[in-house]
């Protein structure tokens, strides 16, 4: 299915330069890994500790953004500057739940927002990755399938926090919203369990 992460080569093709200055002068992918976790907890910390306010709200996207570019080049130096280890695979899984769950999460304190519909997303987020990780565990690659991954997510978050920044508190509306992510949330457990399992028996 569709989902933002298909686009991931072409905005990788646009980091590479910066990726490249990045190695040349002995920034490690773990440190970039590092970066966007300690970025996505100050953030949220933000949105939490500020609740509804403007500044973290309109924040958010931009957050969310560079959170995403950091994630693109942390695979980069891994992949291609040969910075690959079993410290920064397990850095990387956590920190991409870790990081979710502090951005997200304070949404559900927010007076015109349904809170377990929130709950309940980080916690099929956090499901979703799993399975894509539990594919490797069985033999096949780890799975990325849709239709709502890390950066459909992230684009849903970073609309609300926007539309929230700007006044529009309507609760109907982000029930709606949020009630379409945890539905999606749920296919992209199944395409991804699915997808593994496949992949398996056709190997």
């Amino acid at each position: 299915m569709p989902t933002i992460y298909q686009l991931k080569s072409r905005f990788q093709d646009l980091l590479r330069p910066v990726c490249r200055s990045l190695a040349a002068n002995g920034v490690t992918a773990n440190q970039v890994t590092l970066a966007a976790l300690g970025l996505s907890i100050g953030e949220g910390l933000l949105l939490w500790i500020f609740p509804g306010s403007f500044l973290p709200l309109i924040l958010l996207p931009l957050v969310l953004f560079i959170r995403m570019g950091l994630n693109a080049i942390d695979g980069m130096l891994a992949r291609e500057h040969d910075q690959k280890s079993d410290l920064g695979a397990v850095l990387n899984e956590l920190g991409d739940v870790l990081s979710d769950a502090a951005l997200y999460l304070p949404f559900a304190l927010l007076p015109f927002v349904d809170g377990p519909i929130v709950v309940g997303l980080v916690v099929l987020a956090i499901i979703g990755e799993m399975t894509g990780v539990i594919a490797v565990q069985i033999g096949a690659s780890r799975r990325y399938d849709g239709p709502f991954g890390k950066s459909d997510r992230a684009a849903l978050f970073g609309f609300c926090g926007f539309l929230m920044a700007f006044g529009l508190t309507a609760p109907l509306l982000y029930q709606i919203l949020f009630g379409a992510g945890l539905a999606l949330s749920a296919v992209t457990i199944f395409n991804r369990a699915r997808a593994a399992i496949r992949e398996k028996q056709s190997a």
